[in-house]
Parts: C-alpha cells; sequence; structure tokens
C-alpha cells in the first residue's frame, strides 16, 4: 500500500527558523503580571454566530498566555523570524530545558488556532 503525499510537507528547521510569524487581527492586553490575555472568537461561522446570539452569549472568550506564550506574542509582528525570536527566549528564559521546543509548539499551536500566520 502506498501513502499519499501531504500537500503540505513540514518545513526543514531551518526553513522554520526563516519564518516571519504575524499575530492575527485579535484585542489583546497584558496584564500587571506581564501576562498576555487574547480575546479571541467562539465562533465564525455563520451558524455559530446566530447560535451564540439565539443563547445571548458572548461569541468571545479570552485566551491567557503563560510567561514563555506571552514574551513570545509581544515580538510576533512580522518582521522578527523565528530565529530572532529563539535567540531573545534564551535571553530571557536561560537555563529553561528544552526551549525550543517548547518554542516551536507554542507557534505551531497557535498557528493551528489561526492566531497567527507565518
Amino acid at each position: 500500500m502506498t501513502r499519499k503525499k501531504r500537500s503540505n510537507p513540514l518545513p526543514t528547521v531551518d526553513e522554520f527558523l526563516g519564518y516571519r510569524p504575524v499575530r492575527g487581527e485579535f484585542p489583546w492586553r497584558t496584564g500587571e503580571d506581564g501576562r498576555v490575555s487574547v480575546t479571541v472568537p467562539k465562533f465564525t461561522s455563520k451558524a455559530g454566530v446566530g447560535f451564540v446570539k439565539i443563547l445571548r452569549k458572548e461569541n468571545t472568550f479570552d485566551a491567557n498566555l503563560d510567561a514563555l506564550g506571552s514574551f513570545v506574542w509581544v515580538m510576533i509582528n512580522g518582521e522578527m523570524t523565528v530565529q530572532e525570536i529563539l535567540e531573545k527566549v534564551k535571553e530571557k528564559f536561560p537555563g529553561e530545558q528544552n526551549i525550543d521546543q517548547r518554542l516551536f509548539l507554542f507557534l505551531q499551536q497557535m498557528r493551528f488556532l489561526h492566531y497567527l500566520t507565518y
């Protein structure tokens, strides 16, 4: 049995380090503790938005980022590469185990949730 090729092949590490992440157009704020809270919609489809209206509920929620995520979120501006962000993260969190993997996972999760693009 032959496996199908992925239509979107995964990038190499070098390719990923060259990406320039861009935040989505979401309101966000920094709390007194320096942690970022991003306000994102629960639903974007007409059906979902209509359902929330019927229930008279808010169609947004706050995604509260941890210290690493908050530090990275502020730097995501479409100008800095993942490599440059990683260097800043290593300076800010010296001695942290697997910090590069944590950064990569954070960025991929934010992309999966459509909070950022490359």
